[in-house]
């Protein structure tokens, strides 16, 4: 056996090129094997074929079609939450045991944040990488939470609109909704929300993302050291990944209490404000696009983890 799994990429736009150069370059237990996409003029697939990769323009029906299909051991999916569905029901009838890493935010496998969770997910067919904002942000909840327990995470994302293309612009309510949905699951929060911003400032903005928590009172020093040590951890694959400044607290006393939407009507606690910059690696997109960058990267360690397993294991 190979020490090395191939795995196909489908989607030929911007996050799923980028991924395969990330693969082409640096991967250590990934080897490219197939580049899928639905527009044969794509510049993603005219890369992928100079780079010496196995290409289709037929979708998932001119993957399996392919005569490298047969060694494919994980594929990536960058399409759209819906076309998500669609390809991992036509792919799973083919090669029930096929691994799938979602980076769209449809959500059929476990939410999947390489530094909280990444390591309980090894075993899964399926996992979702959640989405840009749910892979900046979740991290620096699970890891006030992990001090105190946290009452409601509130998260807002703002990216370039250069760096939002088509898939992202259709899926803005699935963003929402899956991030709202991993601040709970994954980030540990009792109630969570998110918020996406599109900014068309010029020249274009990086990511920034801010992280509201409401926890039980604790330590400040504590949860800043908790925040600094997880920042630590999601650089070791997201170089640009880091903190914009000190962490911020605000104590709300029982008797000045606030009203929180949806959640309660006198909340107090805790109130801790974590600011983040995200600037990309800049190997297919440009450095201020850290939204995408983050999605591929956090995609690319989660199945390197998998790989690694699965190589000690063969």
């Amino acid at each position: 056996m190979s020490n090395k799994l191939k795995v196909a990429i489908i989607g030929s736009g911007n996050i799923g090129t980028d991924l395969m150069i990330k693969i082409l370059r640096h991967g250590q237990g990934l080897e490219m094997g197939a580049m899928v996409g639905i527009d044969p003029q794509s510049d993603g697939l005219a890369r992928a074929a100079r780079m010496g990769v196995a290409i289709t323009h037929e979708g998932v029906e001119g993957l399996v079609g392919l005569p490298v299909f047969e060694d494919i051991d994980l594929v990536f999916d960058a399409t759209s939450a819906s076309a998500h569905v669609r390809n991992d029901a036509f792919l799973r009838e083919r090669k029930p045991q096929l691994r799938m890493i979602d980076l769209t935010p449809a959500a059929i496998g476990p939410y999947c944040v390489p530094v909280v969770n990444g390591a309980a997910h090894d075993e899964a067919l399926n996992v979702n990488m959640v989405t840009c904002g749910g892979q900046a942000t979740i991290p620096m909840v699970a890891a006030v939470n992990r001090v105190a327990r946290v009452h409601y995470g509130e998260i807002i994302a703002s990216i370039s609109s250069r760096s939002a293309g088509p898939g992202t612009r259709a899926n803005i309510d699935e963003f929402t909704e899956t991030t709202s949905k991993a601040i709970e699951a994954v980030g540990g929060a009792e109630r969570g929300k998110a918020i996406i911003i599109l900014n068309p400032a010029e020249p274009p903005l990086m990511m920034r993302d801010t992280v509201y928590c409401l926890s039980a009172p604790a330590d400040e020093d504590e949860i800043a050291a908790s925040v600094a040590q997880m920042a630590a951890e999601v650089q070791r694959y997201v170089p640009g990944y880091r903190l914009k400044q000190q962490v911020q607290f605000d104590l709300i006393p029982p008797s000045r209490p606030i009203n929180i939407p949806g959640v309660g009507a006198r909340m107090s606690g805790l109130k801790t404000s974590i600011f983040l910059e995200v600037e990309g690696a800049a190997h297919y997109l440009p450095a201020y696009a850290g939204n995408l960058d983050i999605m591929t990267s956090a995609a690319k360690a989660t199945a390197e983890r998998m790989a690694a397993r699965i190589l000690a294991t063969a």
